[in-house]
């Protein structure tokens, strides 16, 4: 299904900016100021969680709070996102992020970039959600059919200071998403769009800010990645400053060039700046809300401050009982009421739906990003082993950006899982030969630590010698070039999600049809309770 493409409306043009579009411009000698919130990574998050960290209520608060102190100084305010509503929190996904936008909408968002989870859904509910937001959603290098499906940048008028706003999506998008979602998109390269567009909005607007979904990388070493903000900042003149999202870390510098990777909510954050290009990322879920402070005088741009505002995180402490609890590291800041009239309804339906037990474990099952997508976890190899339980595979790979929490120990219900397995994706198999899972493994092999594609496995084992698969051995036997083996993955993997070699136009291959939350689901229900120990990664080349 195409998203429609309409033109830029009076109402959207003139929306959220106060005033009229067309300006001479600011008045010599006068100074401007303009605070930019911020926000990315939302990933469903509408609700707190169970140590009543972030959520849109208590967020409400700090954005009503600012846009007050603001306006009372003679200043204007925007606020913005960064992308990636979509995907995360059973609660939503059963929504089809509805809640979260309505949220948005409540709390006055005035643009937002498209991120690449924006496609995980079918492009109607993309439609849906975009014709639900009553902010624009920016994007300029994602093309269908040779034209521009997203509206490239939006300019506000804020007491005259003219400030174009425009948005870019990571290329990676066309490998992320599931190719039947973005099959028939073009995700150009965002440098050459940015170059561009910024000369065109430079001719229109006083302040040029980015609002983006490509990822702050350090000194802009991206790896196997698409370029990011970093990047484009070095290759693109003329951009205040970037708003972004997509790796899901405070953009906070410890040094030119080197980010704080142990940043402690409610410290100083210094933004990174690149080629004259302030560059701000709120983390995720929003757990901060970005705060930007700046002054414009006679065509200077000065950033005055910048903090990222903790919304209710806390920190493990000792209680005055001797016991272990959680505090936060600021002043607790209090749900706003509104919001949560709104929110409440939809929260008890997720809950409704979501909360009834399916089994247990004696233990945690590691699925936490920093570790899932850098090591052999767990839960990596208990989600490979349900996968060739329902398929009679001898092995599975699972790309770790399709697992997306951990399973604390104790009882299971289906939120847990389908915090795991969010995507909806299928399972699917391909009987190879040995000599084609050797190429394929090579392949799996040379995906980079850190990333989503980073190979989870179960079935087999190997070592990597000069970038290559080596001393394979499947269900405990060595390799035969001449046997040959079913293999279980996701329909994303087969299709190519993640730079994996494409497997479904492959002789053999199946889409089952199984869910893979449903999947891993009825393993747990059938095995439980779970013994973690069996599935330790030592183990993981067993069947």
């Amino acid at each position: 299904m195409q998203l429609t493409r309409l033109p830029l409306s009076l109402g959207l043009i003139f929306a959220l900016s106060g005033c009229a579009l067309m300006s001479s411009g600011p008045a010599r000698d006068t100074t401007y100021k303009l605070t930019v919130m911020h926000t990315n990574d939302h990933h469903g998050r509408f609700w707190h969680n169970s140590d009543g960290e972030y959520g849109m209520a208590a967020r409400k608060t700090v954005v009503d709070q600012i846009r007050r102190e603001v306006a009372a100084a003679g200043g204007h305010s925007l606020l913005l996102d960064g992308g990636d509503v979509n995907t995360g929190v059973p609660e939503s996904d059963l929504q089809d992020a509805v809640p979260d936008f309505k949220g948005m909408n409540l709390l006055g968002y005035q643009a937002m970039a498209v991120g690449n989870h924006e496609f995980d859904k079918p492009l109607m509910v993309l439609k849906m959600q975009r014709d639900l937001a009553k902010f624009p959603m920016l994007s300029a290098n994602i093309y269908e059919g040779g034209q521009r499906m997203f509206a490239p940048y939006q300019v506000f008028n804020l007491g005259g200071l003219r400030v174009g706003v425009m948005g870019l999506t990571t290329e990676d998008t066309v490998r992320m998403a599931h190719p039947d979602n973005v099959g028939k998109l073009e995700f150009r390269s965002v440098i050459s769009e940015a170059g561009k567009v910024v000369p065109e909005l430079r001719q229109k607007a006083d302040v040029v800010i980015a609002a983006t979904h490509m990822g702050h990388y350090e000194d802009g070493r991206h790896g196997t990645q698409a370029p990011g903000d970093v990047e484009m900042a070095r290759a693109v003149t003329g951009i205040d400053l970037v708003v972004g999202g997509h790796t899901q870390n405070p953009a906070c510098m410890k040094a030119e060039n080197v980010l704080d990777r142990a940043y402690v909510p409610g410290t100083a954050c210094q933004p990174d700046r690149q080629n004259g290009t302030w560059i701000v990322q709120a983390h995720e879920w929003g757990k901060y809300v970005g705060r930007a402070d700046f002054e414009y005088r006679n065509g200077e741009f000065k950033l005055v401050k910048y903090a990222l505002i903790p919304i209710n995180l806390k920190k493990p402490v000792t209680g005055a009982d001797g016991k272990p609890t959680k505090v936060t590291y600021t002043d607790p800041i209090a749900e706003d009421k509104d919001m949560l009239a709104l929110l409440t309804p939809y929260q008890q339906f997720g809950q409704d739906k979501l909360g009834v037990q399916i089994g247990s474990s004696d233990g945690k099952l590691e699925g936490d990003r920093a570790v899932v997508r850098s090591q052999a976890t767990n839960l990596g190899v208990l989600i490979g082993r349900a996968m060739m339980d329902r398929t009679r595979a001898d092995l599975a790979i699972v790309n770790a950006g399709g697992v997306r929490e951990s399973i604390p120990a104790g009882a299971i219900t289906y939120k847990d899982v389908l915090k795991v397995h969010p995507f909806g994706n299928t399972v699917c198999t391909v009987d190879l030969t040995g000599a084609e899972l050797q190429d394929y493994l090579n392949a799996a092999v040379k995906m980079s630590p850190g990333s989503g594609a980073f190979p989870q496995l179960a079935g087999v084992a190997l070592e990597t010698t000069a970038g290559l698969a080596s001393n394979i051995r499947v269900g405990g036997a060595p390799l035969d070039t001449s046997k040959i083996y079913r293999m279980s993955i996701n329909n994303f993997q087969a299709s190519g999600g993640d730079g994996y070699p494409k497997l479904t136009n492959h002789p053999s291959f199946v889409n089952t049809g199984f869910v893979d939350a449903d999947v891993l689901r009825s393993f747990i229900a059938n095995n439980s309770p779970l013994k973690v120990a069996k599935f330790e990664p030592a183990n993981a080349g067993q069947r």
